[in-house]
């Protein structure tokens, strides 16, 4: 048998950390990830279950953070839940089980990349990434962009000097040269 070992996303066996002037960016390898869609008819059905998991159901451009488990509006009756990976490795299976018929649930874990950024110059590198007013974000906040013709989400997080980016899995090192390329040219 192969004994293969799992790899981050920009292809190292630990997080990379990058810190420039007074900004630090992490790559964030530590979550589960799934996406949960209301089937038609279903909708409320669904709705129940998901604000039993998270709390309050976020709308458009916005997040639930919560303990362990969060979720962000992705489109229409569809969310992207997160949780720590080490308690939560089987995400997609669990959602699967709890929302039964009443919602498609999609592993996502292996297709996007995070990473955690934090730092006092976190808004003037945001307003050089991409197209949102980040200074008029709170937190909760989460938005969809583009970041160098990726689609990307933006979270704005607790402390507000934190924001996450998930982007595709396939692009993190372009994603990861785009943030590190701003962030020492605010330096």
């Amino acid at each position: 048998m192969h004994k293969l070992n799992p790899i981050n996303a920009l292809g190292g066996n630990a997080p990379q950390v990058d810190k420039i002037g007074q900004l630090t960016l992490t790559e964030n390898n530590n979550l589960a990830l799934a996406s949960v869609s209301a089937r038609l008819g279903n909708e409320k059905a669904c709705h129940k279950h998901l604000k039993a998991l998270i709390g309050d159901i976020p709308g458009p451009g916005r997040c639930q953070l919560s303990d362990p488990i969060s979720g962000y509006w992705m489109s229409p009756d569809s969310w992207m839940i997160i949780a720590p990976h080490d308690t939560h490795e089987h995400l997609a299976s669990d959602l699967k089980a709890r929302f039964a018929e009443t919602a498609s649930i999609t592993e996502q874990t292996d297709g996007w990349c995070c990473f955690d950024m934090c730092g006092e110059t976190l808004e003037r590198l945001i307003e050089r990434l991409c197209n949102i007013n980040i200074r008029e974000m709170r937190s909760g906040d989460a938005y969809r962009t583009s970041i160098e013709h990726l689609s990307c989400f933006v979270l704005r997080c607790d402390p507000i000097d934190q924001v996450r980016i998930f982007g595709p899995r396939s692009s993190a090192g372009s994603l990861h040269h785009a943030l590190v390329t701003i962030m020492k040219a605010i330096a």
